[in-house]
């Protein structure tokens, strides 16, 4: 199962245990039992602190494995085999079942730890899911550090009949205590937020008694990452307050073009950003919406963000780095099936449809790597163009052309999404040429039609474009002084990763050269 690379790395972690561990197996005699088992006997051949048993109850879930701390009620179980994406899962899992502590920080730690009740989570995910891990990896560390929480992490595309039975068509999708609870990427903090109901109004006083910032960056993707880092680095008091840090770059799979970066992933690329920002002396507040930009002409001297949970965070600058989410259809039954068979990312949820039939709403890049990717795992792929011709480059037009289980339908409109019995069963769409309607018989819809900037709570405070993108000029300034903006967000053209990153760079370099021409509002404090 491990090369011999991979199991010397294992290995060197593995030194990191200080407490002995049992590897508990539940194992049938398929082929995937045997597979387990082999991985298994690798890694307790890896330290003299884990053992491995073959006595899983009888009523458990095959194949799968428990990562028990000898003596105790501590533990994590995997159903299935947790290779790919979920490699890193199983060897946190290890490591933190086996008494090395976590790298989260000690409030959420001690959150967790107080929650009073008996948790009983599920999780399915599919190996090929970027985001599944955060999830999983989450939800193993509270079950770690809270023995009232259990978590079973599920690969989905082993246990297609019970996937089948609870109708999922998405992952990561979370059950507790057998009841549908969430579907999507989470964070260890939004989950405890969940299920700390006081958490929201704790945390807003605590966000009430900080000082004004001299940047205030509200948003934590490439745009705000690097506009907190260049501000940060001018020796001000900067804070970044983000709705979820990362932003669409979470939900990415494969990155070519971040230039001295051949190759990386969503997920990484935001650890990454996330480890820099927290190299300097950056107030990081996440979890944080903001509802309301009031400028300081109408508040009394600073620019003030209004959050959801009721703080307000004062600034003598604010940089808008907002990003954008997926733009959807917009159409009857889209609302009604997400996550029951309409879905955004086709990396994440297209293995819950091998075998099935499809559509790919979008001819553009993402939308025809979509169809590609797909193709190679469900039966048939229907996609559709709302114009004449594709808009993807030729040689991925080429690549989709040449596979026997896709279909291409140009002029196509879709007007709505069908189903029953709470699942998609087709798709109604009018051909733009002749009028004519036409239906498609499908079980899945991945909508690749673009983005849509996430300024709704803006209009009427600063000037946005007719589609609703912040205006801004060529130093990142708004309509408003002393307010900046960048990334995805703007009316900058050419929506990219490293564009993003050198747009936030250019805002915070335009707030400091704002700060040190203005003065202070008088009678104020200094921001620390």
């Amino acid at each position: 199962m491990l090369d011999a690379n991979l199991k010397d790395q294992l290995q060197a972690y593995l030194q990191n245990l200080t407490q002995p561990i049992e590897l508990v197996a539940a194992l049938d005699d398929g082929a995937k039992s045997r597979e387990l088992h082999a991985l298994l006997s690798e890694i307790a051949g890896l330290s003299e602190l884990i053992s491995l048993s073959d006595a899983g109850a009888a009523n458990l879930r095959r194949p799968s494995f428990a990562i028990n701390r000898t003596g105790t009620e501590i533990g994590v179980r995997f159903a299935g085999i947790p290779v790919g994406h979920e490699f890193t899962s199983l060897v946190l899992a290890l490591l933190q079942v086996g008494g090395h502590p976590s790298k989260a920080s000690q409030d959420v730690i001690e959150q967790v730890q107080a929650l009073d009740g008996d948790f009983e989570f599920e999780t399915y995910f599919s190996l090929s899911c970027q985001n599944c891990p955060d999830v999983v990896q989450a939800l193993n560390l509270m079950s770690v550090l809270n023995p009232r929480i259990k978590h079973t992490a599920i690969d989905g595309a082993l246990f297609q009949e019970e996937i089948a039975q609870r109708e999922v068509m998405a992952v990561p999708s979370v059950y507790l205590n057998g009841q549908s609870w969430g579907s999507g990427r989470m964070t260890l903090e939004e989950i405890v937020t969940r299920l700390d109901t006081n958490a929201g109004a704790r945390d807003a006083d605590k966000l009430n008694q900080r000082d004004p910032f001299e940047v205030l960056v509200i948003g934590g993707g490439p745009s705000g990452s690097a506009a907190a880092i260049y501000a940060a680095r001018k020796g001000i008091a900067t804070g970044i307050a983000a709705e979820r840090f990362g932003g669409q770059v979470s939900d990415t799979l494969g990155i070519e073009n971040l230039i001295s970066v051949p190759y990386t992933e969503g997920p990484k690329l935001v650890a990454a950003m996330e480890q820099h920002v927290g190299d300097y002396q950056v107030d990081v507040m996440n979890l944080q919406r903001a509802e309301q930009l009031i400028p300081a002409a109408q508040a009394g001297g600073y620019h003030q963000v209004r959050l959801a949970n009721g703080a307000s965070l004062k600034a003598r600058s604010v940089i808008l780095s907002t990003g954008a989410r997926w733009r959807q259809l917009g159409v009857p039954g889209e609302a009604e099936y997400r996550n029951k068979g309409v879905a955004y990312c086709p990396h994440c949820d297209g293995p819950l449809f091998k075998g099935k039939r499809v559509a790919v709403i979008g001819g553009g890049n993402s939308g025809v790597e979509a169809a590609i990717d797909l193709a190679g795992i469900v039966g048939h792929v229907t996609l559709l163009e709302f114009g004449e011709r594709m808009r993807a480059d030729e040689v991925l037009q080429h690549k989709l052309r040449s596979l026997a289980n896709v279909d291409i339908r140009l002029s196509a409109q879709t007007t709505e999404i069908l189903g029953s019995d709470g699942k998609v069963n087709g798709l109604a769409y009018t051909d733009r040429s002749s009028g004519d309607s036409h239906r498609v018989e499908l079980e899945g819809v991945f909508v690749q039609i673009g983005l849509v900037p996430n300024t709704e709570w803006l209009k009427g405070d600063l000037a946005l474009s007719q589609h609703g993108e912040i205006v801004v000029n060529d130093r990142g300034e708004t309509s408003v002084a002393g307010v900046f903006a960048a990334g995805d967000a703007t009316t900058v053209p050419y929506k990219q990763i490293v564009i993003a990153m050198g747009e936030g760079a250019k805002a915070a370099l335009s707030a400091f050269d704002y700060l040190i021409r203005n003065a202070a509002p008088a009678g104020a404090e200094q921001a620390a």
